[in-house]
Protein backbone atom coordinates (compact mmCIF):
# COMPACT_ATOMS: atom_id res chain seq x y z
CA UNK A 1 0.00 0.00 0.00
CA UNK A 2 1.04 3.38 -0.68
CA UNK A 3 2.25 5.64 2.24
CA UNK A 4 2.99 8.82 1.85
CA UNK A 5 4.29 12.21 4.08
CA UNK A 6 4.12 15.83 2.93
CA UNK A 7 7.35 18.00 3.69
CA UNK A 8 6.72 21.92 2.68
CA UNK A 9 10.21 23.07 1.64
CA UNK A 10 11.57 26.37 0.64
CA UNK A 11 9.93 29.73 1.76
CA UNK A 12 7.63 29.35 -1.29
CA UNK A 13 6.10 25.99 1.29
CA UNK A 14 6.25 23.71 -1.87
CA UNK A 15 4.56 20.43 -0.81
CA UNK A 16 7.58 18.17 -1.01
CA UNK A 17 6.11 14.07 -1.18
CA UNK A 18 8.15 11.09 0.28
CA UNK A 19 6.26 8.54 -1.17
CA UNK A 20 7.03 4.55 -0.34
CA UNK A 21 5.72 0.94 -0.41
CA UNK A 22 4.63 0.24 3.41
CA UNK A 23 5.26 -3.75 2.42
CA UNK A 24 9.04 -2.92 1.51
CA UNK A 25 9.39 0.69 2.67
CA UNK A 26 11.12 1.12 -0.97
CA UNK A 27 9.85 4.97 -1.77
CA UNK A 28 10.99 7.90 -3.70
CA UNK A 29 10.83 11.68 -3.06
CA UNK A 30 8.12 13.71 -5.28
CA UNK A 31 9.44 17.37 -6.06
CA UNK A 32 12.71 17.38 -4.24
CA UNK A 33 12.66 21.34 -4.36
CA UNK A 34 14.70 22.33 -1.33
CA UNK A 35 15.79 21.69 1.93
CA UNK A 36 17.23 18.43 1.32
CA UNK A 37 18.66 18.15 4.73
CA UNK A 38 15.14 18.05 6.23
CA UNK A 39 13.62 15.82 4.00
CA UNK A 40 16.11 13.22 3.75
CA UNK A 41 16.15 13.50 7.93
CA UNK A 42 12.63 13.14 7.67
CA UNK A 43 12.65 9.62 5.09
CA UNK A 44 15.72 8.10 7.67
CA UNK A 45 13.20 8.90 10.41
CA UNK A 46 10.28 6.85 8.43
CA UNK A 47 12.71 4.28 7.92
CA UNK A 48 12.12 4.69 3.83
CA UNK A 49 14.38 3.52 1.43
CA UNK A 50 14.80 5.99 -1.68
CA UNK A 51 15.54 4.54 -4.88
CA UNK A 52 14.62 7.39 -7.14
CA UNK A 53 13.80 11.51 -7.34
CA UNK A 54 10.38 12.45 -9.62
CA UNK A 55 9.70 15.83 -10.70
CA UNK A 56 6.50 17.16 -11.97
CA UNK A 57 7.98 20.18 -13.46
CA UNK A 58 11.29 22.28 -13.61
CA UNK A 59 10.79 25.51 -11.70
CA UNK A 60 13.00 25.98 -8.91
CA UNK A 61 10.87 24.96 -5.86
CA UNK A 62 10.23 21.94 -7.50
CA UNK A 63 13.21 20.77 -8.70
CA UNK A 64 16.16 22.96 -6.77
CA UNK A 65 17.15 20.40 -4.61
CA UNK A 66 17.47 17.69 -6.98
CA UNK A 67 20.92 17.77 -7.98
CA UNK A 68 22.17 17.64 -3.99
CA UNK A 69 19.79 14.82 -3.45
CA UNK A 70 20.99 12.91 -6.28
CA UNK A 71 24.51 13.20 -5.40
CA UNK A 72 23.82 12.27 -1.77
CA UNK A 73 21.88 9.30 -2.54
CA UNK A 74 23.12 8.18 -5.72
CA UNK A 75 19.87 7.59 -7.17
CA UNK A 76 18.36 9.07 -10.37
CA UNK A 77 16.55 11.92 -10.91
CA UNK A 78 13.21 11.07 -13.24
CA UNK A 79 11.16 13.32 -15.02
CA UNK A 80 9.36 15.76 -15.63
CA UNK A 81 9.15 15.93 -19.86
CA UNK A 82 11.80 17.17 -22.00
CA UNK A 83 10.06 20.32 -22.92
CA UNK A 84 10.96 21.38 -19.49
CA UNK A 85 14.64 21.07 -19.84
CA UNK A 86 14.79 25.48 -20.10
CA UNK A 87 13.53 25.49 -16.45
CA UNK A 88 15.72 22.69 -15.50
CA UNK A 89 18.90 24.85 -16.55
CA UNK A 90 17.58 28.15 -15.36
CA UNK A 91 17.36 26.59 -11.86
CA UNK A 92 20.23 28.59 -10.25
CA UNK A 93 19.41 31.98 -12.13
CA UNK A 94 15.86 32.27 -10.69
CA UNK A 95 16.99 31.61 -7.31
CA UNK A 96 19.43 34.12 -7.04
CA UNK A 97 16.28 36.33 -8.06
CA UNK A 98 13.88 34.84 -5.29
CA UNK A 99 16.88 34.70 -2.84
CA UNK A 100 16.58 31.07 -2.27
CA UNK A 101 20.14 29.48 -1.08
CA UNK A 102 21.71 26.46 -2.43
CA UNK A 103 19.25 25.13 -5.52
CA UNK A 104 21.00 24.08 -8.10
CA UNK A 105 20.15 23.66 -12.53
CA UNK A 106 19.82 19.88 -12.50
CA UNK A 107 18.90 17.23 -15.68
CA UNK A 108 17.39 14.54 -15.03
CA UNK A 109 18.46 10.76 -15.59
CA UNK A 110 15.33 10.35 -17.15
CA UNK A 111 12.65 12.56 -19.46
CA UNK A 112 9.47 11.15 -18.65
CA UNK A 113 6.21 10.56 -21.30
CA UNK A 114 2.42 10.71 -20.76
CA UNK A 115 2.12 6.92 -20.64
CA UNK A 116 5.07 6.01 -18.49
CA UNK A 117 5.03 3.86 -14.93
CA UNK A 118 7.23 4.63 -12.34
CA UNK A 119 7.77 1.99 -9.80
CA UNK A 120 8.92 1.50 -6.40
CA UNK A 121 8.82 -1.36 -4.29
CA UNK A 122 5.37 -2.87 -4.92
CA UNK A 123 4.11 0.58 -5.90
CA UNK A 124 3.56 1.78 -9.47
CA UNK A 125 2.57 5.11 -10.35
CA UNK A 126 1.51 6.12 -13.74
CA UNK A 127 2.63 9.22 -15.51
CA UNK A 128 -0.03 11.78 -17.20
CA UNK A 129 1.33 14.56 -19.32
CA UNK A 130 -0.54 17.49 -18.22
CA UNK A 131 1.03 20.81 -20.15
CA UNK A 132 0.05 24.34 -19.20
CA UNK A 133 1.95 25.78 -16.39
CA UNK A 134 5.02 24.59 -18.00
CA UNK A 135 5.10 23.17 -21.17
CA UNK A 136 6.38 19.62 -19.52
CA UNK A 137 4.59 19.26 -16.31
CA UNK A 138 3.60 15.76 -15.95
CA UNK A 139 1.50 14.06 -12.84
CA UNK A 140 1.90 11.16 -10.77
CA UNK A 141 -0.86 8.44 -10.37
CA UNK A 142 -1.27 5.88 -8.02
CA UNK A 143 -4.81 4.00 -9.24
CA UNK A 144 -5.12 1.08 -6.13
CA UNK A 145 -4.81 4.20 -3.29
CA UNK A 146 -6.49 6.70 -5.96
CA UNK A 147 -3.75 9.38 -5.14
CA UNK A 148 -2.39 12.16 -7.68
CA UNK A 149 0.52 14.32 -6.84
CA UNK A 150 0.08 16.98 -9.77
CA UNK A 151 2.45 19.46 -8.98
CA UNK A 152 1.07 23.57 -10.00
CA UNK A 153 -1.66 22.47 -12.29
CA UNK A 154 -4.65 22.44 -9.84
CA UNK A 155 -4.97 23.37 -5.80
CA UNK A 156 -7.62 23.42 -3.70
CA UNK A 157 -9.83 26.26 -5.15
CA UNK A 158 -6.93 27.80 -7.62
CA UNK A 159 -5.25 25.99 -10.23
CA UNK A 160 -1.95 26.90 -11.85
CA UNK A 161 -0.27 30.22 -12.72
CA UNK A 162 -0.42 30.45 -16.92
CA UNK A 163 2.28 33.25 -16.98
CA UNK A 164 4.93 31.96 -17.18
CA UNK A 165 7.45 31.60 -19.97
CA UNK A 166 5.66 29.30 -22.37
CA UNK A 167 2.75 28.75 -19.81
CA UNK A 168 -0.63 28.63 -21.50
CA UNK A 169 -4.12 28.95 -20.31
CA UNK A 170 -6.71 27.10 -22.84
CA UNK A 171 -3.67 24.19 -22.14
CA UNK A 172 -4.02 23.78 -18.70
CA UNK A 173 -7.79 23.95 -18.63
CA UNK A 174 -7.04 20.84 -21.16
CA UNK A 175 -4.71 18.97 -19.11
CA UNK A 176 -6.71 19.36 -16.01
CA UNK A 177 -10.50 18.26 -18.27
CA UNK A 178 -8.63 15.50 -20.01
CA UNK A 179 -6.04 14.12 -17.48
CA UNK A 180 -7.15 14.43 -14.42
CA UNK A 181 -11.13 14.28 -14.20
CA UNK A 182 -11.13 10.98 -15.64
CA UNK A 183 -8.97 9.47 -12.97
CA UNK A 184 -11.89 10.16 -11.08
CA UNK A 185 -14.04 12.05 -8.61
CA UNK A 186 -13.03 10.41 -5.90
CA UNK A 187 -9.36 10.52 -6.41
CA UNK A 188 -7.29 12.79 -3.54
CA UNK A 189 -4.49 15.11 -4.71
CA UNK A 190 -1.41 16.62 -3.20
CA UNK A 191 -1.46 19.93 -4.90
CA UNK A 192 2.23 21.81 -5.20
CA UNK A 193 1.08 24.44 -2.42
CA UNK A 194 -1.74 24.21 -0.21
CA UNK A 195 -3.68 21.72 1.56
CA UNK A 196 -5.14 18.25 -0.08
CA UNK A 197 -8.63 17.78 -1.97
CA UNK A 198 -9.96 15.89 -4.23
CA UNK A 199 -10.90 16.10 -7.70
CA UNK A 200 -14.86 15.74 -7.29
CA UNK A 201 -14.56 18.51 -4.81
CA UNK A 202 -12.71 21.09 -7.32
CA UNK A 203 -15.30 20.09 -9.91
CA UNK A 204 -17.96 21.39 -7.82
CA UNK A 205 -16.07 24.36 -5.77
CA UNK A 206 -13.38 25.67 -7.94
CA UNK A 207 -13.73 29.10 -9.31
CA UNK A 208 -11.56 28.40 -12.45
CA UNK A 209 -12.41 24.61 -13.41
CA UNK A 210 -15.55 23.86 -12.04
CA UNK A 211 -17.66 21.92 -14.62
CA UNK A 212 -20.54 25.02 -14.05
CA UNK A 213 -17.90 26.99 -14.44
CA UNK A 214 -16.39 25.73 -18.15
CA UNK A 215 -19.90 24.67 -19.21
CA UNK A 216 -20.89 28.76 -19.09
Amino acid sequence: MLKAQIVPVTALAQNCSIVWCDETMEGAIIDLGGDVDRVLAKAAELGVKVTKLLLTHGHLDHAGGAAEGRERLGVQVIGPHREDSFWLDQIETHAAEYRLPGLRNVTPDQWLEGGDRVSFGNITLEVRFTPGHTPGHIIFFEPESKVAFVGDDLFKGSMGRTDFPRGDFDTLIRSITTQLWPLGDDVTFVPGHGPLSTFGEERKTNPFVADKVLAG
